[in-house]
């Protein structure tokens, strides 16, 4: 049997996957790795760490399986998005831990570039609002503040990358400094348009040029591992934002088609084909993956804080021993006894982009219990999703007639169902649920012929579940309009300090 080995690089462990050639996760092998928080607000990584835990999983799953590199026909990487390292080129090491995407020590920067009348550039050229959450902020963050970095990076002595990027410097043995299309466009420092880096935005962010990777499609082949970690040279043929793929797993390749991803945030993304349609309602547009030369696009909206608010149930307030033990929690009790989660644990994302909001309980009784607030923290994940799912579906200006899930919360059948009823749409759950990785494997399977065309790829998909909303129009708007309020209470709350 031949696979196609999916690494996919996530925000709090890293992870090998084989798929077959129906599609089909054949292994995996998972580690999770260190998140550190320095300072409230700082969310950082050690990318020596990332590439080791990374490694270590891709050999893992060929050792634990007897599987040969030989059998591996190309890999295919998929990754945290916006995450920002810098590394020598000389030593391969970075000069200081990895920016992580959640991390908010930009936002003052970002609100002064706001404030200098700089929205309508940025939002014209990369379909992005100035927000910390882009590498743009992070990368000048570190060349300033790193001594000799700045000068360094103008010699052409040092190199910027995604967690794409770093991993496939470090997998070719420091031969290949490149990144593609969709983690590129999450830079602030790419013409969406044309799809290549801008010499004004370069010059607005002060970073030098010598310092960026060289922009190539989500699907080639860029080039091949070093011999040494796997016994033998593997292709390495795909490189993907982790919510791209999972748009490209979801086989969501026509206008109209969205889907949710559930990790550590949300994203919504919906395909816009070649066309990239900027959003009146603060939605993001970003380069969709690719396998023809023709770019495609999506809109996104993302939620900052989704499983992350589960991990707190279960570490901050112990009120859980692991994830999956919500659903039981919350189903011990009919409703939410009138409590309201909002989840802003690192500000909120589309569409209000509030980086003063915080994490706020609000209808709390003497009858309050552990059960109603786990079912309100899920029933917060999915008005935030709703939120933006109509923030979508009004710049889309056609019906969105379903919406396809993944990701570890999509398993949850009582937040699906919690999900359809607040949307009042259909949420369709595959039967592979490891789309983002399946995205990433489809990609690198199809630049090396281990499936023939996308066609192919529409004929392996299968939907798994589908949840009809049960709950009545009236119903849900009564307990939209309620969440509203709770909205309100959360944001700006920073501003009061």
């Amino acid at each position: 049997m031949t696979f196609v080995m999916a690494l996919d690089q996530g925000t709090t462990s890293s992870r090998a996957i084989l798929f077959d050639q129906a599609g089909n996760p054949h292994a995996v092998a998972q580690q999770e790795f260190t998140q550190h928080y320095p300072q409230p607000g700082w969310v950082e990584h050690d990318a020596n760490e990332i590439w080791q835990t990374q490694c270590a999983v891709a050999q893992q799953v060929l050792r634990e399986n007897q599987i040969s590199a030989s059998q591996v026909t190309a890999i295919g990487i998929t990754n945290q998005r916006e995450t920002t390292v810098i590394w020598d080129r000389a030593t391969g090491q970075p000069i200081a831990p990895a920016i992580v995407w959640q991390d908010r020590r930009t936002a003052g920067d970002c609100q002064q570039m706001r404030v200098d009348g700089l929205q309508d550039l940025v939002l014209e050229k990369t379909g992005l609002v100035i927000d910390a959450y882009f590498c743009a902020s992070k990368i000048r963050w570190l060349l300033n503040q790193v001594p000799g970095a700045f000068e360094r990076a103008k010699k052409g002595k040092l190199a910027f990358g995604t967690i794409d990027s770093w991993l496939i410097w470090k997998l070719s043995g420091g031969t290949l400094h490149v990144t593609d299309i969709t983690n590129a466009s999450r830079t602030m420092l790419m013409d969406l348009d044309h799809g290549h880096w801008d010499d004004h935005l370069l010059g607005v962010f002060q970073i030098p040029r010598e310092i960026l990777p060289t922009i190539v499609p989500s699907s080639q082949v860029y080039g091949e591992t070093t011999a040494e970690l796997f016994g033998q040279s593997i292709k390495i043929a795909a490189a993907v934002g982790d919510q791209q793929s999972a748009l490209f797993g979801q086989n969501c390749t026509k206008h109209g088609m969205a889907k949710n991803t559930y990790g550590t945030g949300c994203f919504m993304l919906m395909n816009t084909g070649t066309e990239a349609q900027r959003s009146t309602n603060r939605l993001l547009t970003t380069a969709a993956a690719t396998v023809s030369g023709e770019h495609q696009f999506a809109l996104e909206g993302s939620v900052f804080v989704a499983g992350a608010a589960v991990q707190w149930l279960r570490d901050g307030l112990q009120i859980i021993d692991s994830a999956p033990e919500v659903e039981e929690l919350a189903r011990s009790v009919p409703d939410s006894g009138g409590v309201y989660v909002v989840p802003a644990m690192a500000g909120l994302g589309a569409p209000i982009w509030d980086a003063e909001a915080r994490g706020t309980i609000v209808g709390i009784t003497r009858g309050t219990t552990k059960a109603h607030i786990g079912r309100a923290t899920l029933e917060g994940i999915a008005f935030q999703v709703a939120d933006v799912f109509d923030a979508m579906r009004q710049d889309a200006g056609i019906p969105i007639d379903q919406l396809r899930v993944d990701g570890g919360a999509a398993a949850n059948d009582l937040l699906m169902q919690f999900q359809a009823d607040i949307m009042q749409t259909p949420v369709i759950r595959p039967v592979v649920t490891e789309t983002t990785a399946l995205g990433a494997a489809y990609l690198a399977g199809l630049a090396t012929g281990f499936w023939e065309n996308e066609a192919q790829l529409h004929s392996i998909w299968q939907a798994e579940r589908r949840f009809e909303p049960q709950l009545t129009a009236q119903q849900a708007e009564v307990r939209r309009a309620r969440w509203k309020e709770a909205l309100k209470r959360a944001m700006a709350w920073e501003k009061g300090n």
